[in-house]
């Protein structure tokens, strides 16, 4: 473990120590040999159970593939904030550059913690970096009024969350998730053990976000930087999800009641904002409502606690992390040329930039499922879990599947075909730089193709 984060925590200091001539380019191939380095945890020697064990940290199937997903992004989201960061004086730039490290560092401790209150305590402290990002380097007026949006969401979601912590070590003795999963179960009958289970869950739920606390997502992401919606979409979702696999273990038997409302939630979320996504004008907010449909998906593969909805949540959650951030990637290539996210004011690039239709395509694929990529193994998965839980939910994730591939037909359309409008006159070429980009987002993509275990999470 100490391998990865120690050189996490070194780029700190070497980003304020290293002339800005070079500051880009050393960061990003430092951050790259951190992200290939942590491949190293897919290998697990364990048959079953905890590898790289020490006594604060350690990996298992579930975090290893967030782990490494982490670890993925940074180098990638250094790769896309070159360009609208240049015109900042060099220590801004140095600053935007530790942020997205000590992010990297909160997301690593939170993902491979084996104590539940050191992951909650780095689940909190991941709201400090990302709200500075959003709040300093977002567009528009707006972001100082999303950013309050996000962090108290996330505040409020939380704190019952410390409480029911606290309580969950009185009786039981122990918050470590090595011992935790063997305690016995307590019968849990009064009006107090619900509350208890509902603190344990509303703070993932608000994170994931369920349809319903997800208000903040939108704004947090349409006003974030490039790097800003990069993260949120790709690892901070998943705190959520990531969470609540863990607690589910420890909820029994009171989940399968209590489940109901946010399974129907969840799934009515599905189509809700799939529905909001196909009459969006804004292209970084279709893709921000994308992001809560599918992670709706996700939070009714968890709750319904079969082995194939665990398994499909945690593949859909890799797939769609890396799905979404790279069409944010895409959407920020389009606002850098066109200084506008109106999907009316930048239509037919593809008659401009060939090339990058051709990233734009597979990554509207991608968002829509399309076999054999993992996405479509997660959805099938939670769909077929969820059917098995009650056949009517076939009509809502059908319904929601239908919504998908049409507003990913809808953004790809809108952004790339059609007449090119007449004020384009000129746009600046597609760099190597933004190619990698995708090429780095896509690649891991369509390699999962070829060895799903590696994120199948401890089902089979």
């Amino acid at each position: 473990m100490l391998k990865i984060l120690i050189p996490t925590i070194m780029l700190i200091p070497t980003t304020w120590a290293i002339p800005a001539k070079q500051l880009w380019s050393s960061a990003l191939a430092y951050s790259l040999m951190i992200s290939l380095i942590s491949l190293t945890w897919l290998k697990s020697t364990a048959e079953a159970g905890w590898s790289f064990l020490s006594p604060y940290m350690a990996t298992d199937p579930l975090s290893t593939p967030l782990l490494v997903l982490t670890c993925w992004l940074l180098p990638l989201m250094i790769l896309a904030s070159q360009h609208h960061t240049s015109s900042e004086p060099v220590n801004r730039q140095r600053m935007y550059i530790t942020l997205l490290s000590s992010l990297q560092i909160f997301l690593i401790l939170a993902f491979s913690a084996t104590e539940v209150i050191m992951f909650y305590v780095m689940f909190e402290a991941t709201l400090i970096p990302t709200l500075i990002i959003i709040t300093r380097w977002g567009n528009q007026t707006e972001r100082l009024n999303a950013g309050t949006y996000f962090l108290f969401y996330t505040l409020a979601g939380s704190l019952p969350l410390l409480v029911a912590l606290l309580i969950l070590q009185n009786s039981s003795g122990t918050l470590s998730l090595l011992t935790l999963q063997f305690s016995p179960f307590v019968q849990l009958f009064s009006f107090a053990d619900k509350l208890w289970w509902a603190g344990c869950l509303l703070a993932f739920l608000v994170k994931m976000p369920l349809y319903g606390a997800h208000l903040w997502l939108p704004k947090a992401h349409v006003e974030a930087p490039i790097a800003g919606s990069m993260v949120l979409a790709a690892v901070l979702l998943k705190l959520g999800g990531y969470g609540m696999m863990r607690m589910m273990t420890m909820l029994e038997p009171l989940t399968k009641e209590l489940s109901y409302p946010f399974i129907i939630l969840a799934l009515w979320g599905v189509i809700m904002t799939g529905s909001i996504c196909l009459r969006q004008t804004d292209l970084k907010s279709l893709i921000a409502y994308s992001s809560v449909s599918h992670m709706g998906l996700v939070a009714a593969g968890i709750l319904v606690q079969t082995p194939w909805g665990f398994t499909g949540a945690l593949i859909l959650m890799i797939a769609h992390g890396l799905t979404s951030s790279a069409l944010f990637c895409l959407a920020n290539t389009n606002y850098e040329r066109t200084h506008s996210r109106t999907l009316l004011l930048a239509r037919g690039l593809q008659m401009v930039l060939p090339l990058m239709t051709a990233w734009w395509f597979i990554a509207s694929l991608a968002n829509l499922a399309l076999p054999p990529l993992p996405s479509l193994m997660g959805e099938l998965m939670i769909i077929t879990s969820l059917f098995n839980w009650s056949w009517w939910t076939i009509a809502l994730t059908g319904a929601g599947t239908l919504i998908t591939a049409g507003y990913s037909l809808y953004m790809f359309l809108m952004t790339q075909r059609g007449p090119l409008p007449s004020h384009i006159l000129t746009l600046d070429p597609t760099h190597s730089r933004e190619h990698l980009l995708l090429a780095l987002h896509l690649m891991p993509l369509l390699l999962l193709i070829f060895k799903p275990e590696l994120i199948w999470g401890w089902a089979f």
